[in-house]
This record gives structure tokens, sequence and C-alpha cells, in this order.
């Protein structure tokens, strides 16, 4: 359990009270961390949850452009796999699949069951963004209606746009505005406009665009560069996840390992440390 409240508490009540100030700190700070601390427990369910609600969200990202391909197909037989599903299990996880490919399927309910799964958890959301994503990306650029989904799923799941534009760097793609490079936040609010889309970056033998990966423009300042890294690297490090089933926990430790190859290109290009 983290006791930042309590030291941050103590310290003040130590400035305007002295000693008795820093203990009667110490314990409204003591109550508030261990309220965060049960909630944070409280937020996610069994790991068992997710299975249903994501397989069928999966079917319906598939399905969304008209057509079930078998490279989405063998995306979710590969994660079936990967995350040890028996053979009912299995069975149960390919029924919603299907379900989720019913033509009109309204994923609401479907993303609003996610969203109950991950609770306040954001570092559980990113593992089930990413599995979403590997979908979405299956047949290569992503059609404009898996990435409305994908979009809904993130708007749900409180993991901003600008977020989302890192999870898919992390993948190999970058957003193009009209035929403009460029990782600004108006760039990505323009998925509408004509020419603009995902696609696959230039990829150098270091792999994916270090700035896509954080997040950020190429222009800005060094202090921004740090802000960024800390915080994506704090919400993505696998020492955070608890209870996250095994797999979620590999695309975390995937991801923590993309962010910081990339903070360290960005930092022996720029000659900070």
């Amino acid at each position: 359990m983290s006791f930042t409240y309590t030291m941050w508490f103590a310290f003040f009540g130590l400035l305007i009270g002295h000693l008795p100030g820093a203990i009667t700190g110490a314990v409204v700070g003591f109550i508030f961390d261990n309220l965060q601390h049960s909630q944070r427990k409280n937020a996610t369910p069994e790991a068992g949850g997710y299975v249903g609600p994501l397989f069928t969200l999966l079917g319906a990202v598939a399905k969304s452009d008209g057509r079930v391909s078998e490279a989405e197909i063998a995306v979710a037989e590969r994660l079936m796999t990967r995350i040890g599903l028996d053979t009912e299990q299995r069975k149960q996880a390919a029924v919603s699949f299907n379900v989720g490919k019913q033509p009109e399927f309204d994923v609401t309910q479907t993303i609003t069951a996610l969203r109950n799964w991950v609770g306040m958890r954001r570092d559980h959301a990113f593992p089930v963004l990413d599995v979403v994503i590997e979908t979405v990306l299956a047949e290569g650029s992503p059609a404009p209606e898996k990435m409305a989904i994908l979009r809904q799923l993130a708007f749900a799941l409180r993991v901003s746009e600008m977020e989302l534009m890192a999870l898919m760097a992390m993948k190999g793609y970058a957003w193009n505005g009209g035929g403009q490079r460029g990782y600004g936040y108006g760039q990505q609010q323009g998925h509408g406009s004509a020419g603009g889309g995902y696609v696959p970056p230039q990829r150098t033998p270091q792999g994916p665009d270090p700035y896509a990966v954080l997040g950020i423009d190429r222009s800005v300042d060094d202090r921004a560069v740090k802000r960024a890294y800390r915080k994506l690297i704090s919400e993505h490090h696998p020492d955070r996840l608890g209870d996250l089933p095994e797999d979620m926990r590999k695309r975390a430790e995937s991801r923590a390992s993309e962010i910081n190859a990339a903070y360290d290109r960005i930092k022996e290009q720029r000659g900070f440390k």
C-alpha cells in the first residue's frame, strides 16, 4: 500500500501545528491512503470476468467493416491460447466472438462490461486496449468502422486520444493527417478529414518513431519529453498490475520496454540524461 497521503498530510501538519499537527495529519492521510488502496484492490473482479465481453468485442470489431477475415479469427485464437483457456472456455469464447459478429450488434453494453471489469485501474485499461488494437490492425491499415469502436472503448476506459496514439505507435502505426506526418493533438482529432488515417510509418532498425511512442511532438522541449516518459512508464509498468492475467502482464512488460527504448533513443539524440 502507498503512504503518499500519510506523508504529505503529516508534513503539512508539522508546518501548521508542529508535532501534534503532524500526528493528526498522518492519521488523516493514512485514512485516505487506506481508502485509495481499498478502491484499487476492489476495482477489478476475478480475471475471468473480462473473457466474455472481450471476445464479444473482438467479434464486433472484426465484423464492423462487413466481413471477418482469417487474420482476425487467428488473432482471437492466439489470444485464447495465450491466456490459457481450456477446451470449455475456448468454446465459450468462440460463442462470445460469434455474438459480436451478428449484424447491427450494439457494442455499448459490451464496452460497459469491460469498463466495469477495469474499474478505476487505468493500468488495466491499457492491456485491454492492446488486445483490441491487435484485431483492429489484423488486416493492416485499420478501417474507420474499427477505429470508431476502438475510440469508443478508449473513451469508456478513460484513455485519451493522445494515449491511444501512443499505443498505436507501439504497434508500428501512426496518424497521418491528410498526408502530413505529425502527432499533435489537433491532427489526431482530425480522423474524419480527407486523406487522414492510421498508416504504418517508415520503421528504422531501432523500431518505431520514439516521439510517437511517447505521444509527443518533435518540437517539445526536454522537460516535456521527461514528463511524458514518467507519465507513460508509471501507467504501463508491470509492477503496478497486481492480479492482471499473465498474457496481459506480458503485454505491459513489452510496452514498458518500448517506452524505455524510445526514451533512451530521444535522450541519445538530444544529449541529455
